[in-house]
């Protein structure tokens, strides 16, 4: 008897975040674990797509983007980053950073190369090296602060590491590369001649006055570099899905030969929208930052009288609780159960870590596995209503 079919990837499941808003919508629960905004697009930007679609500017736009989007990004980055290149070069826009992640990955990975993630990692890195005919080699950042132990990457480096996958802010966990950390990385990637994927999708979502280290600010770094950055997050129209990827001229080059054959080009109004928003209303992105910082700190104010351990969130808009006083179920259970009991749906830590047996026998799974990520992306009343019914755990014992 002919086995059953079997794709490349026979042992993935659906992902976490697609389980996780299904159980919500079930249980009609506060929805605090897919990462979207509850809020809409600026309307200035929702006016400028609608007058591109009117106007008839609904073809396909050049592979690699809208010139006039491709010229306000360059012009972004040299402000933000003092980085200049030229963007009709350097810059290719695609359908969601998801996109430039999965065609830089495919870019540079060949068969047997190794590539290094820090776990947590969010959840498309591996699929997409595996595909690529790659190997993951992870390597867990040290909780509960979430650092990289940069002794222990220099050691994990062989003949076949090919190259590093950053994240920065980092998703789930909050946490910012520090300059250090990129001074570090940057060294080993000149002393191994490896490559960089700089994943920063919520680069202009940081706090307290912490600036982003992007690879961009670093030029001996960005020679060898892919940065992905979203628009979906920085303008909250995620299901937009437009992003995209900045790169030296000779791998962007490499990157293009590949994403002509993905998705050849991204939708042409909301590009023509971007382009113009980019343009009109620079502040929203020097307002962005602090927009989120206030919603973090709703939250945060309003659970610190629960039963929870929050962790400090440096930037993105997601925060970390650590369970642990609360109950002993795992993670994922513990999700479940906050979802269809109590009405607030969360993410588990665990699903972002490398799956493999004998993990529980690691330390780093025991301090992840008591923790978990809610999304503060979402307006204040749900902030509070969602807080208040966390807090009410103190009054439960353990399962």
């Amino acid at each position: 008897m002919q086995s059953p079919f079997q794709s490349k990837l026979p042992n993935l499941k659906t992902s976490i975040f697609t389980e996780m808003s299904l159980l919500a919508n079930e249980h009609k629960a506060i929805n605090l674990s897919q990462g979207f905004p509850e809020f809409d697009t600026p309307p200035f930007l929702k006016s400028q797509i609608n007058q591109a679609i009117i106007e008839g500017k609904n073809q396909y736009s050049p592979s690699s983007g809208v010139p006039d989007l491709l010229n306000q990004i360059g012009q972004l980055i040299q402000r933000q980053y003092q980085l200049t290149l030229e963007p009709l070069k350097c810059i290719t826009v695609t359908s969601g950073a998801t996109e430039a992640l999965w065609v830089a990955i495919q870019t540079i990975v060949r068969q047997n190369d190794e590539v290094i993630i820090f776990d947590p990692a969010y959840d498309s890195y591996e699929p997409a090296v595996k595909l690529a005919g790659g190997i993951c080699r992870h390597i867990a950042l040290n909780a509960p602060d979430y650092a990289v132990d940069w002794t222990l990457v220099k050691k994990s480096i062989n003949k076949n590491t090919r190259a590093i996958i950053v994240n920065s802010p980092h998703n789930p966990t909050g946490t910012l590369l520090s300059k250090s950390d990129m001074e570090q990385l940057q060294q080993l990637v000149i002393e191994n001649e490896l490559y960089v994927i700089s994943d920063e999708v919520y680069e202009f979502i940081t706090f307290d006055g912490v600036r982003h280290e992007s690879a961009l600010r670093y030029p001996e770094l960005f020679k060898r570099s892919f940065v992905v950055s979203s628009f979906g997050k920085t303008f909250h129209c995620t299901g937009w899905k437009l992003g995209y990827c900045v790169a030296p001229p000779e791998l962007a080059s490499e990157f293009r030969k590949i994403h002509q054959y993905v998705t050849f080009s991204t939708f042409t109004p909301a590009q023509i929208g971007i382009a113009a928003m980019l343009k009109e209303h620079p502040e929203h992105i020097t307002e962005l930052a602090g927009f989120y910082q206030n919603k973090r700190e709703h939250l945060v104010n309003a659970l610190k009288d629960s039963r929870f351990k929050i962790l400090p969130s440096a930037g993105t808009y997601f925060v970390l609780l650590d369970y642990s006083d609360i109950s002993a179920l795992n993670d994922h259970e513990f999700c479940h159960w906050l979802t269809k009991e109590i009405g607030v749906a969360a993410i588990p830590l665990s699903p972002f870590y490398e799956n493999k047996q004998g993990e529980e026998h690691h330390e780093s799974y025991h301090q992840q596995n008591k923790v978990i990520r809610l999304c503060f992306a979402k307006n204040e009343q749900t902030l509070l209503k969602a807080a208040a019914m966390l807090c009410q755990l103190e009054q439960k014992s353990k399962h």
